[in-house]
């Protein structure tokens, strides 16, 4: 660091900072180097370094996750919920690469809060498929969608060979579906949610609850969606 310039020493760190994030040397959600390690690098005591640190955070630019470490901020995602909802379509608008992979697909009975989603009866048989959805590599969401077994029989083996859950409806003959309604709430993560996410579990989720219907207005899936909420806005549109 320059100390005969005139500008701060934290000035200039946040500065270099700066532009190393620019540059992508440090790319968003890497973890930057301790803060130990930092003043050691610029040669400043930690009192100047968290001043720098301070700036770049409340600039947006850094996020201090406590127990984990500061990292970059990732972009945030405009994800667009309207009549029809298509996660793959929606990211890929945004000209970012959208991915998944299966966690669990299995058949359950639904419980209270599914059975009234779904305006059926408790105990009903459901095919239950939980997903992680990923943007550009990065996990973005953890999502639990429940099906009526009788209207969606073959859908978890049709997913298993398309790797869609939008062909694998349209393939067991729900060609269309639209959104009749998404409730979005925040909470802490659980244990396992925070690690599916790489997120601490001191940063909110987004929950949104969704019930998708036919085009005779017949519920066929409800959806609890965990979004890690520092990566993703929503943008509401009908």
């Amino acid at each position: 660091m320059e100390r005969v310039t005139g500008i701060a020493l934290w000035r200039q760190i946040e500065e270099s900072i700066t532009r190393e994030i620019r540059a992508r040397v440090y790319k968003p959600g890497d973890k930057l180097p301790t803060e130990t390690s930092l003043a050691a690098h610029y040669g400043v005591n930690r009192h100047t370094l968290r001043r720098a640190m301070a700036a770049l955070q409340e600039a947006g630019l850094i996020r201090v996750e406590q127990g984990r470490g500061t990292f970059v901020q990732e972009d945030v995602v405009d994800y667009r919920v309207g009549k029809r909802t298509r996660f793959s379509e929606n990211i890929a608008s945004r000209q970012r690469l959208p991915s998944g992979r299966l966690l669990q697909a299995q058949e359950v009975a639904a419980d209270t809060e599914v059975a009234k989603a779904l305006g059926v009866v408790n105990g009903e048989r459901m095919l239950l498929i939980e997903m992680l959805r990923e943007v550009d590599g990065t996990p973005l969401s953890v999502a639990t969608h429940y099906f009526p077994k009788a209207r969606c029989e073959g859908l978890i083996e049709a997913l298993e060979r398309t790797g869609s859950l939008t062909q694998a409806l349209f393939s067991i003959g729900i060609k269309d579906y639209t959104r009749e309604q998404t409730r979005v709430t925040t909470r802490l993560p659980t244990g396992p949610e925070a690690r599916l996410l790489d997120q601490s579990r001191g940063q909110p989720l987004l929950v949104a609850e969704s019930i998708n219907v036919d085009p005779g207005g017949i519920p066929i899936e409800y959806v609890v969606a965990r979004f890690a909420g520092q990566r993703i806005q929503f943008v509401f549109s009908f």
